[in-house]
This record gives structure tokens, sequence and C-alpha cells, in this order.
């Protein structure tokens, strides 16, 4: 019995379904406690969105107007920037940094399915994007005095974990280019502008014309239309459109990016 051989039945054993799920809920553990550690990562990710929404929602208020609430408005929005940093800085300056150092290379002969190694990262965007929408939401209701429906602040969560998708897809993209170095400059560049430009900053009436026009050209101004159709504050026409731009996003980055991922590193 040779090695091949060896390492095929290690492979058939670490995909029986109860081993499958022990590794990858290992796998996501300590992705998730690595990343809440590593305070260059966890702080600004947790803690910027809030400290927007305060200043612009809470020290700032722009009142209301009918049924337009400051409050909830910039309450979905910034829910929508602040996800889109674990899913960017997750995986594109994650993996940059395993194709820098080789561990790339180690997960690729380890007897575990690939696929784990991506849904642990999937997985922490998700539960990042969770801390990052409760958070949000205790400062909405206690400081900002946001009232909604229960199915206001459902669809608003729906959005905000599953929101992470096309960012997650765009950031391996990203982390299958970039270098370990550059990769954090790279996605800063992408995060900051895109957010400012997709009217999660402010909203897109008080921005200008020319910065209404491309709105529509970034995932973001199209996640944050859903997530104010999901609060009541925009209406829902063109739902099917904002949603099938996001699935192309996703579906387009990913398989750009595994095709890079499945040539020889």
């Amino acid at each position: 019995m040779n090695t091949t051989t060896l390492t095929a039945m290690e492979q058939g054993r670490a995909r029986q379904p109860g081993v499958f799920w022990r590794s990858l809920g290992l796998e996501v553990r300590y992705e998730f406690l690595s990343l809440l550690r590593t305070l260059s990562f966890s702080l600004p990710t947790l803690l910027f969105p809030p400290m927007f929404y305060v200043l612009f929602a809470v020290l700032m208020p722009m009142g209301r107007s009918g049924s337009w609430q400051a409050g909830a408005y910039l309450l979905s929005s910034y829910t929508v920037f602040g996800i889109m940093g674990p899913a960017l800085f997750g995986f594109g300056v994650n993996v940059a940094m395993d194709r820098e150092t080789g561990w790339l290379r180690i997960k690729r002969v380890v007897p575990a399915p690939a696929v784990i190694y991506l849904l642990s990262k999937l997985a922490m965007a998700m539960l990042f994007a969770t801390l990052i929408y409760v958070v949000m939401c205790l400062i909405a209701v206690t400081a900002a005095g946001v009232r909604m429906p229960a199915a206001g602040w459902l669809g608003l969560a729906v959005v905000a974990i599953f929101g992470v998708l096309p960012f997650c897809a765009l950031g391996l993209w990203i982390g299958t280019l970039a270098s370990g170095r550059s990769a954090p400059a790279i996605v800063n560049v992408i995060y900051l502008p895109m957010g400012f430009l997709a009217g999660l900053w402010f909203p897109l009436a008080m921005l200008p014309a020319f910065v209404q026009g491309i709105a529509p050209l970034w995932p973001a101004y199209h996640l944050g239309r859903i997530g104010l159709m999901a609060i009541g504050q925009a209406p829902a026409d063109g739902l099917l459109g904002h949603v099938a731009v996001l699935a192309a996003v996703t579906a387009v980055f990913f398989v750009l990016a595994v095709r890079r991922l499945n040539r020889p590193l």
C-alpha cells in the first residue's frame, strides 16, 4: 500500500458526513477566533459601522419626513456597509496571505475536502455580519429611537447575513491576484469608495448627480436597495433585478477565483 493509496483512503474518510461536519465546525471556530483576536481586523470591522451610525443618526440626526426615517434608513445602509468589511477583508487579505505563506499548498494535501477552507471563511463572514447587525440594532433602538415591525428587523437580518456572498466572492478573487502585502491596500481602495459611491454613507439624494448616475454600477448599491426595501424605506419595485445583479456578481467572481485557485501554486 503506497502513499497515494493511503491519501485516497484518508480523503474518503474525511468526506464522510460526520467527519465533514466536525471538520467544518472546527475550521469555522478557529477561523472566527483567529480573526476576532486579530485586533487590526476585528476592531475596525466591528466598531466603524456603529461609530458612523452614531455620528450621523444620533449626534447629527437628519430627522424624518412622512414614511422616511433617517434612523431606520441609515441603520440599513450602514449595516450593509459594515458587512462588506469582513467579507472583503476576510477573503481578500487572508487568502492572499495563505497563498504567500504556502498555507494553501498544505491545504491541498491534507485529507480534508478543499471546500471546507472556503466554507469556513464564508461562515466567518456571516458570523461577523450577524455581530455587526446585532450591535447596530441595539444602538438604533436605544439611541436613535428606531421602531419597526418584526418583519423589518427579520428582513434586514436576512439581508445582512446573506448579503456577504457577493463580497466574499469579490474578496476571494482579489485574494487570488494580490500579494499578502498589497491585498489590504487593494481591498481598502475598493471597500471605502464603493460604500460612498453606492450611497451607503449618505442618502443618494444628497450626493451629486454624477454619483447618483453611476451608483448602480456597484454591487453595494443593489444590496443597499434591498436592505431599504426590507425595512420599508424604499419601494419594492425592481427587487428581482437587484437580486439578479448580486447573484451574477457572486457567480462571476467565484468562477474567476476558483479558476485561479486550481492553477499550480
